[in-house]
């Protein structure tokens, strides 16, 4: 398989306390509406574009941590799929329903599942002509497995790793029609309590400060400015970046 991912979904794993909150807000900063729960609690849902396929998805987890992320790699072989990661140093756990929830050799949190989507949604335009679009997903690596994680998510994914330029950050080239890009970061502090991969997603836009300015009206609490991105955090206390990049960059 040169290429087995298809289709890359992100998952906003949010506890039963901050589950609304989150949802709300998660649909107004990308502009779409809400499928019917799905699950044995109705505990799955996603969030659905007006043109081209859903890649975000929201699952309420019985956690008291804030809000977390994981992702789901769309596959054609499932099976094979879970047979590559086991090769490449990954924990798997089959289930009966057909996906396969894994883990990086250093602890993301990530599941193998069929039905890929096709069609990416553009970004979106808000009323005041500037867009945005979540487009990035960034894992945050310790500096000690930095260089494995990356072989690991390239060779999983069997998309090229290249410069993400700057010196902590390294980028694998996604095919044009996945909604999700991948940006691999070098942590600086390394140590037992910096060992465990997770991950955050981006958002491209035309004007990060204006895009910046309707997260925080929206809920969002701002925690950090740098000359290339925004931090924040979701009424759930998930932490996410509005980055300078424009929707189409990447």
């Amino acid at each position: 398989m040169s290429m087995p991912v298809t289709w890359v979904t992100a998952f906003l794993d949010s506890p039963p306390e901050t589950a609304d909150a989150a949802e709300a807000f998660w649909l107004d900063v990308t502009g779409t509406r809400l499928s019917a729960g799905r699950g044995e609690r109705s505990e799955f849902a996603s969030l659905l574009p007006d043109d081209g396929d859903p890649y975000v998805k929201v699952q309420r987890v019985v956690q008291s941590a804030p809000g977390g992320l994981h992702l789901d790699l769309h596959t054609d072989d499932v099976r094979a799929l879970a047979e590559r990661a086991e090769g490449l140093g990954a924990t798997t756990s089959y289930h009966v329903l057909g996906y396969v929830v894994c883990g990086s050799p250093n602890g993301m949190s990530f599941c193998l599942v069929g039905h890929p989507g096709r069609r990416r949604p553009p970004p979106q335009r808000w009323a005041d002509g500037n867009r945005s679009v979540v487009d990035q997903v960034c894992l945050d690596i310790p500096p000690d497995v930095y260089d494995a994680e990356c072989a690991f998510w390239a060779a999983l994914t069997g998309w090229d790793r290249v410069d993400g330029g700057a010196s902590e950050f390294d980028r694998l080239v996604r095919p044009a029609d996945v909604p999700l890009a991948f940006l691999l970061q070098r942590l600086d502090a390394p140590g037992p309590a910096q060992q465990t991969v997770t991950g955050h997603l981006d958002l491209a836009a035309d004007d990060r400060e204006a895009e910046t300015d309707r997260h925080v009206a929206l809920g969002a609490r701002a925690l950090r400015r740098t000359p290339g991105w925004t931090v924040l955090a979701d009424p759930a206390g998930r932490i996410y970046c509005i980055t300078g990049r424009r929707p189409g960059d990447v």
